[in-house]
């Protein structure tokens, strides 16, 4: 099966020749990803968080959107080695993409911080959608998976792995399924809302205003447990056993040193601790996920693993 996306030579290139962070003083964030998507959102989190619990006076945020995080990537690793001052916000999505594209750079090349938050998926059709349900929705995909079109994040992502998983615990063959990604949630939306796709998959945290509002229907969340604060199934009660979070975590640039990257992780545990920062997670239903250096590293190798695997079996990697 054909990569949806790859990483030039040229657009490296191109990436690395073009500065993004901005040689001041304080911490510069990177979000590879367009403003509004959950990369954006953390890296303003954390911005917010320091900022309102004086642990830093300066904190500038810049986007670089495309290729599930990868072009970002590139220009960081380039620019950002041995820099005390940059980060860079990434997760499972960004896993993902480097292996699908066997990209030279990916999350390897980085010095990993901490993970900060995970969020369940969501299966979400439109209001007027004749799928009523998910083993409705799953019926139609096996009796001709190109017939149901889905919408999501960045090929390799954790939208495309969950279509993947749906497909294979529906009977359907993942290698035919109609994927279509967005590099957002609010491009995603647009496609279900104009009839485009026949579903999406995304996180709460982008759709729940949607659904309080009616425009569109929850058919499943795949978490193990339903969620206190919203009435919706988890897929495994909706018919099928998938389970899967989306997590974010903040890395360091390439080569940063042992006492850089101790005062950073120091830095980021007493954000996590401020009551700011847990006024931000209750407030965007972010579950707290937190884990920092050395068990972090720990698990970016584990995860590297387990994605791979996965990926595997629904022939997104070969």
């Amino acid at each position: 099966m054909k990569p949806y996306f790859f990483i030039s030579a040229l657009a490296i290139l191109a990436a690395i020749s073009h500065p993004i962070l901005a040689q001041e003083d304080g911490i510069k964030i990177l979000a590879p990803a367009s403003p509004g998507g959950g990369w954006d959102q953390t890296a303003r989190a954390i911005q917010q968080a320091l900022y309102q619990a004086q642990l830093e006076k300066s904190v500038h945020v810049s986007n670089v959107p495309k290729a599930g995080g990868m072009i970002g990537l590139a220009q960081f690793a380039s620019q950002a080695e041995g820099d005390p001052h940059s980060w860079m916000i990434g997760g499972f999505v960004m896993v993902g993409a480097g292996l699908i594209n066997k990209s030279r750079v990916n999350l390897s090349r980085l010095t990993p911080l901490a993970r900060l938050t995970e969020e369940y998926e969501l299966v979400v059709v439109s209001a007027s959608s004749p799928h009523k349900n998910l083993r409705d929705l799953l019926a139609a995909m096996k009796a001709d998976p190109g017939s149901v079109a889905w919408a999501g994040g960045p090929a390799g992502g954790i939208e495309h792995i969950t279509v993947g998983r749906l497909a294979q615990e529906g009977g359907a063959d993942p290698a035919r399924m109609n994927y279509v990604p967005f590099s957002g949630g609010g491009d995603a939306l647009a496609a279900l809302m104009g009839g485009q796709v026949a579903a999406s998959v995304g996180v709460l945290s982008e759709w729940e205003y949607w659904i309080r509002a009616g425009k569109i229907r929850a058919l499943c969340i795949t978490a193990a447990e339903r969620l206190a604060h919203i009435d919706i199934p988890t897929c495994r009660e909706a018919g099928s056993n998938v389970i899967l979070a989306n997590w974010r975590g903040v890395f360091g640039g390439p080569d940063l040193s042992p006492t850089d990257r101790a005062k950073a992780v120091a830095l980021l545990d007493k954000m996590v601790a401020s009551e700011e920062w847990k006024k931000i997670l209750k407030q965007k239903k972010w579950l707290d996920s937190y884990i920092s250096g050395d068990l972090f590293i720990a698990f970016i190798a584990e995860e590297n693993q387990r994605i791979e695997r996965v990926l595997k079996s629904i022939g997104l990697v070969r």
